[in-house]
């Protein structure tokens, strides 16, 4: 049976090519060059249909070794809970007041992308500190 080597993960959401600029901050991601023949993204977009303008963007890791992130355009908004979410490793490694010094700087710094911050978890007996946000359209996540 074949290992898989890689993967992507999928956000839906209303914005694409927002949520994607915002990922690509986050996690040092790029938006990848537009397709060959189209010297921007906004060429290749024109030559799209217009109900298709704009439904999708990509980031990716510039060292190819982390997963890619694709964004679509869904026509509803998002009502409940992630099921899934992405951890922002910022802390590994880290324990006690260092550990939640660094995430609440990086915290800080999403806050001015536009994220949210939603709730920090404490440190107690079992887990270190993490930080719950909220990405630029509310996608919960995970500062550990």
């Amino acid at each position: 049976m074949p290992t898989i080597k890689q993967i992507q993960i999928t956000f839906d959401c209303a914005e694409p090519e927002r949520v994607a600029r915002f990922w690509c901050e986050v996690l040092g991601y790029v938006l990848p060059p537009p397709p060959e023949g189209f010297a921007t993204w906004d060429d290749y977009k024109r030559t799209q249909p217009a109900e298709e303008q704009g439904s999708w963007a990509v980031c990716k890791d510039p060292s190819g070794a982390g997963p890619r992130f694709y964004f679509q355009r869904v026509p509803e908004g998002k009502v409940a809970k992630n099921r899934v979410h992405v951890d922002v490793r910022t802390g590994t490694g880290l324990v006690g007041a260092e550990r939640l010094a660094t995430l609440e700087a990086e915290c800080a710094r999403l806050i001015a992308l536009g994220a949210t911050h939603v709730n920090t978890l404490y440190a107690d007996e079992e887990n270190e500190s993490c930080i719950v946000m909220q990405d630029v359209e509310g996608n919960e996540f995970c500062l550990d």
